[in-house]
């Protein structure tokens, strides 16, 4: 089950959502699955730590004739029940997110609503959206609660049923299976596959590739020096008070925000190009490390003696050569991140694969697009396992790593 979750966590939520659309109309339940299928891969994955994790002791107790079943139900699973919903609730957070996002490839999200605004010109109610999309994920904690996500999910589906969803031809779904199938091999032609698939690889994979690449890469530097020059000020002792609850507020509106939405704010000020792209990733993702890392800090801090220095005395003599292993393992588990959606910036413009496989599906070059999607996850689960080797080796020289709970 290794490789189906890989393959299903390695695309993002706007590349599914757009084969979905492009197979069951747009409606809620591309929506809803766009989200589900790669969260599903994302879930099978960190559960399986949590559960590997935890106390082996109460399984052993139970002696050798319980059968696997019986251990991971009463001595495995209790024991991972906690940080399972821990997780499963900052999930829930990043699905928030990702639902307002999908709204700009025509779902009836905040997205949708804050693309509607903008190219009507009417930014008084883009402030609004934008004012609604901090405040629900910011009280996200006080309306989620165990007790009521019955409640929320009986409310959700009776949500999505009111919706009215445009009709879709008969066989619409196996119309997509079947463009899905290269062209070569639709019309008999196999001969005609290998060339089919080197004109993908060498006008459209590689370009877009490249591209990602290198607009990931830039990001990443930038990202790493946002969080390195910032997790300070998240520190009372190093920022003081006043500095420490300004910073506080300026990572919580950066993180808030996905990249794609804060790339597609950037765009309408500095024009189509790759800043808007690079400048959104690494707001982002240098808001999230800088968070932790302070967060890490701060307990660093309460360790020290009572005349431990202040300011940036504490910050470069201090804080930085304890945790510089840990910041690097961060910004390595975002590199994943950071290159996948890059990738999904070329739904903005941006000549990413995002942008040839939004080519394609607006030409309904299904085929395409599939080939494009897979080359996208091989790039991304690459990434995902060289990250982790690197991660790896830096835990083994570290006494200590910030556990990445983010998205």
């Amino acid at each position: 089950m290794r490789l189906p979750a890989i393959a299903l966590r390695s695309v993002h939520e706007l590349f599914w959502a757009l084969l979905l659309i492009a197979a069951i109309g747009l409606g809620p339940t591309a929506g809803v699955l766009a989200i589900a299928l790669p969260y599903t891969g994302i879930f099978a994955k960190v559960f399986a730590e949590q559960i590997e994790e935890a106390d082996p002791r109460p399984a052993a107790w139970l002696g050798p004739k319980a059968d696997p079943l019986t251990r991971f139900l009463w001595a495995r699973a209790p024991l991972a029940i906690r940080p399972m919903w821990s997780y499963w609730l900052y999930r829930f957070e990043c699905g928030m997110r990702a639902s307002a996002v999908l709204g700009f490839v025509g779902l009836p999200t905040l997205g949708f609503q804050l693309d509607a605004f903008f190219k009507i010109g009417n930014y008084g109610a883009v402030s609004a959206v934008m004012a609604v999309y901090v405040l629900l994920i910011a009280t996200i904690r006080l309306w989620m609660r165990p007790r009521a996500v019955p409640v929320w999910i009986l409310a959700a589906f009776g949500l999505l049923a009111s919706i009215p969803v445009p009709p879709m031809g008969q066989g619409a779904l196996l119309r997509a299976l079947h463009d899905m199938v290269p062209a070569p091999v639709r019309n008999g032609d196999w001969a005609g596959l290998a060339p089919w698939l080197g004109d993908r690889l060498t006008g459209e994979i590689l370009p877009g590739l490249w591209s990602t690449l290198v607009a990931g890469q830039i990001a990443l530097a930038l990202t790493g020096a946002i969080a390195f020059l910032g997790f300070g000020l998240v520190v009372r002792e190093v920022a003081g008070r006043a500095g420490r609850v300004g910073a506080d507020l300026v990572l919580i509106l950066l993180r808030s925000f996905p990249e794609y939405m804060l790339a597609y704010l950037f765009l309408q000020i500095f024009g189509p190009s790759m800043l808007p792209a690079v400048l959104a990733l690494a707001l982002h993702n240098g808001a999230i490390i800088a968070h932790l890392t302070g967060r890490e800090a701060a307990g660093v801090t309460r360790e020290l003696r009572a005349d431990a220095p202040k300011g940036l005395t504490l910050w470069g003599w201090e804080l930085v050569p304890r945790l510089f292993g840990p910041f690097l393992a961060l910004c390595l588990y975002r590199w994943e991140i950071i290159l996948r959606e890059t990738a999904v910036m070329g739904l903005l413009g941006v000549a990413t694969l995002g942008f040839y496989v939004d080519t394609a599906m607006q030409q309904l070059r299904l085929d395409r697009a599939l080939v494009l999607l897979i080359a996208c996850g091989l790039m991304t689960a690459a990434v995902d396992a060289l990250s982790r080797a690197i991660r790896a080796r830096l835990r083994a020289s570290t006494p200590h790593e910030v556990k990445p709970d983010t998205c």
